[in-house]
């Protein structure tokens, strides 16, 4: 793989830390504010609208823009509203800088994996969105953790900042690594903007869309009300949540490496194993949330899952967006973010049932249930057979 695609996953890893940070946030966030936790949560989705929105948004004008330079400003603006939202003392503007930060992430991410299908051969583009994604996966091992004990240490502010900062080294690495002109990989010959929305009226465009928002929505549902679990249910204190949030990031990580080697010839196969494994995962986590050992293995293994189905599925976005070279980043950006959005929102709405703090587990569950039930029959698009001529 080449380098520039190792330094656009450093970008990644920056602004990955910043959307999950708020797992291990939120209970200090919601008394910082004095809203409920469930309140809190909606910083997470306002993140993930405003990626939704941002990612077609911004990427469109960006799509005429030399990449270096878009991924340079996306970067330093991402940066800026850390440093806004780390000093502020209203909800609402925080709630704003979590939207602004998203409008720059989702211009960052449209055009990194633009670029980053661009840099290899056509035949490897699950190969280099699985580099890209690390980026991501390290932030749930390395960041989110490291971001969790600082806020414990020093304050959730201390975060902000920290993620402020670490966006310095990624923009420098940008500026250094990615060239200018013709060697970075621009299109030639690109189709035309209209011609380019217009693959959004392909079924099978919008059935692997669906289906990734679905995963992910389950993945964040779980993902943003882990704390709680760890500190109520399963009771081992609060710099257990580290713990778990390291357990995830592994398993992520374990999930998309071993994705990004199939994704590209045998996506039918991941998401036959991944697909019922992970259905049978969020309940046994529900079931089995009240001892520590059995929820920190389900943990490492469904963050194995989720991102090994989700990233597949993401893969899939991008091949079937070949025919928007420019703009199928923004369709992937929209699709892992469509669920990100929705899925706290479905997971916050269990929080006041009988389940408690683990409602959210079984909303995931019913989330891949859906995901599944919609696949089973549409496994030629996932495959990447083009024989269904009905989904054409």
């Amino acid at each position: 793989m080449p380098l520039p695609l190792y330094l656009l996953a450093l970008a990644v890893f920056a602004m990955g830390t910043s959307e999950f940070m708020l797992a291990g946030l939120l209970p200090d966030i919601a008394s910082g504010f004095d809203v409920s936790v469930g309140t809190a949560g909606v910083l997470t989705s306002a993140f993930a609208i405003g990626m939704i929105v941002g990612a077609p948004a911004v990427a469109a004008p960006a799509r005429n823009w030399p990449r270096r330079r878009a991924l340079l400003g996306f970067v330093l603006v991402f940066a800026a509203a850390h440093a806004v939202g780390a000093v502020t003392t209203s909800f609402p503007v925080l709630f704003a800088t979590r939207v602004v930060a998203a409008l720059a992430n989702a211009g960052f991410l449209a055009v990194a994996l633009t670029a980053a299908a661009a840099l290899v051969p056509p035949d490897r583009k699950g190969r280099a969105l699985a580099v890209l994604l690390s980026g991501t996966t390290v932030a749930t091992v390395a960041g989110v953790p490291g971001g969790a004990l600082l806020g414990s240490a020093l304050g959730w502010r201390a975060t902000f900042w920290a993620v402020a900062v670490l966006c310095l080294p990624a923009a420098l690495g940008i500026l250094r690594g990615i060239p200018t002109g013709r060697d970075e990989g621009e299109p030639t010959g690109r189709p035309a903007l209209r011609a380019e929305l217009a693959q959004l009226a392909r079924p099978r465009l919008i059935l692997v869309m669906l289906l990734g928002a679905l995963v992910n929505a389950a993945t964040f549902g779980s993902l943003t009300f882990l704390a709680p679990v760890v500190t109520d249910s399963a009771g081992p204190g609060e710099l257990w949540i580290s713990v778990a949030l390291v357990l995830f990031g592994a398993g992520a990580f374990v999930g998309v490496t071993a994705a990004g080697r199939l994704s590209d010839r045998s996506s039918g196969p991941v998401v036959a194993v991944a697909g019922p494994l992970l259905l049978i995962g969020w309940p046994a986590l529900a079931v089995l949330a009240d001892g520590p050992v059995a929820l920190f293995t389900l943990v490492f293994v469904q963050g194995a899952l989720s991102f090994a189905l989700g990233s597949t599925l993401i893969t899939r976005v991008l091949y079937e967006a070949s025919g928007a070279p420019t703009m199928a980043g923004s369709y992937a950006t929209a699709a892992l973010n469509a669920g990100a959005a929705v899925g706290p929102v479905v997971a916050a709405a269990t929080l006041g049932t009988g389940a408690g703090v683990l409602g959210p587990f079984w909303a995931s569950g019913l989330l891949v249930a859906l995901a599944l039930l919609v696949a089973v029959p549409s496994l030629t698009v996932i495959t990447g057979d083009r024989s269904a001529e009905v989904l054409r």
